[in-house]
């Protein structure tokens, strides 16, 4: 069994504890969490003293795309259709031995930051056995594409391919879900294969929507750069793609409605539902949220990646004053540079008035909510993985360890643990 105490215990499943400690069985599972002198020291039990620092549940990552690592700086800063066809141009360009390694160290550099459980989504297949290989945690959602309907039987081939690969893979840390990526590079028709293909199958959906205004434009309007792009290409405007295939029912909004805005589009088409994490969600409006929140749907917030691209700040109040389940993520490093949880706390803080403990929240509860392990994961109680973090904080802490943990960076981390097992310690 492993025993960490701490100067401070941030379990979130109650106030912090000063000078508390952990008991983690060799399930990886918490055993006794509470002050030092109330938790179990079982002999035989391997110990681990960290007077100065903050122990707090691992931070969960709700939008990565981890097989990107290394690429930062890489794609120059333009337009967001000229930045994304540069992203595609690139990923084109380098080898699968490429992604696979830089998977690894993507995953490597989120457990040096805190982070412990990603939700992460990529085409390249690399980021889950990287999870695997590295005693990782998250969901890897499989990107689709396809934005002319004539491209939905080879989509959707490729798309199951992979699945029937990948699944085969997973563990109970590691899941894998699917991302009809979005809607200026997905049809309406692969948009609601993709729905039903994964409600068959048991699979959770992660998509990037409702983020620039370029995208609104296509969907709404049928211009912008998306929409001179699909002319250039001679595929379809969304308009003209509204309508099931035979055979397939779409319980949601009539088709006079089905343009009203991104959302709307993904509601239309099926995608909605309790197992779709909305990416990014900046373009809300009232009638949005009021979807979302009736659908159950989740939102990865991703505060600096949509401040980087000039998108603006998303509807955060409003989400969470409609009970929307909602995490913080970082995006890519293409779009913000490193893996900093703590940088997002400070900036979704500030967006929605939140206070410290509210802003941590965000970064381990709220994330977990989208994963489905619910109460096992972005806690610190008994039956919940021992997934947890050991921070330094830059000067002793007088009041709210929760403040400290908030003001802190990735440097500030001293360990950090997944499942009971150590997966990062700062040099000496």
């Amino acid at each position: 069994m492993l025993r960490l105490t701490a100067g401070w215990l941030v379990s979130m499943a109650g106030p912090p504890i000063r000078n508390g400690a952990i008991l983690i069985a060799p399930t990886g599972r918490v055993v006794a969490v509470g002050p030092d002198h109330a938790v179990p020291a079982p002999p035989g039990s391997r110990a681990e003293a960290f007077p100065d620092a903050i122990l707090f549940p691992g931070l969960v990552n709700a939008h990565t795309h981890l097989e990107l690592t290394g690429l930062a700086g890489r794609v120059s800063r333009s337009s967001f259709p000229d930045w994304i066809r540069g992203v595609r141009e690139l990923k084109s360009s380098l080898e699968p031995d490429w992604f696979r390694e830089a998977a690894r160290e993507g995953v490597r550099n989120a457990f040096a930051a805190g982070i412990t459980t990603v939700l992460d989504t990529g085409d390249s297949g690399a980021v889950l056995p990287a999870l695997v290989e590295l005693g990782g945690s998250g969901v890897a959602y499989q990107e689709v594409f396809g934005p002319h309907p004539e491209q939905l039987a080879e989509s959707m081939e490729g798309l199951e391919r992979r699945v029937a690969v990948l699944r085969d893979q997973t563990t109970d840390r590691v899941r894998l879900g699917v991302s009809p990526h979005a809607p200026y590079t997905v049809s309406g028709p692969l948009y609601r294969a993709v729905a039903r293909f994964a409600r068959r199958e048991g699979l959770s959906i992660a998509v990037h929507v409702a983020e620039s205004e370029a995208e609104t434009e296509l969907v709404v309007a049928n211009r912008g750069a998306f929409a001179d792009a699909w002319r250039a290409r001679g595929i379809p405007p969304i308009v003209d793609q509204i309508g099931p295939p035979p055979g397939f029912s779409v319980p949601s909004s009539p088709p006079h409605s089905a343009c009203r805005s991104p959302l709307s589009w993904l509601d239309y088409n099926g995608v909605l539902g309790r197992d779709t994490l909305c990416i990014h969600a900046v373009r809300s409006d009232d009638a949005d949220i009021a979807l979302l929140a009736d659908r159950g749907a989740g939102v990865a917030h991703c505060p600096a990646s949509n401040a980087r691209h000039g998108h603006g700040d998303a509807p955060l109040p409003r989400l969470l004053g409609k009970g929307i389940r909602v995490g913080l993520g970082t995006d890519s490093v293409i779009s913000v540079g490193q893996l900093d949880l703590f940088a997002e706390m400070r900036a979704a803080r500030a967006i929605g008035r939140l206070t410290a403990s509210e802003a941590l929240s965000l970064a381990t509860i709220g994330g977990a909510q989208l994963t489905g392990w619910g109460a096992e994961v972005g806690w610190l109680k008994p039956g919940a993985f021992g997934d947890c973090v050991l921070l330094e904080p830059v000067a002793p802490v007088v009041g709210d360890p929760e403040e400290a943990i908030v003001a802190a960076n990735p440097g500030q981390v001293l360990v950090t643990y997944v499942t009971g097992r150590q997966v990062f310690r700062r040099p000496a």
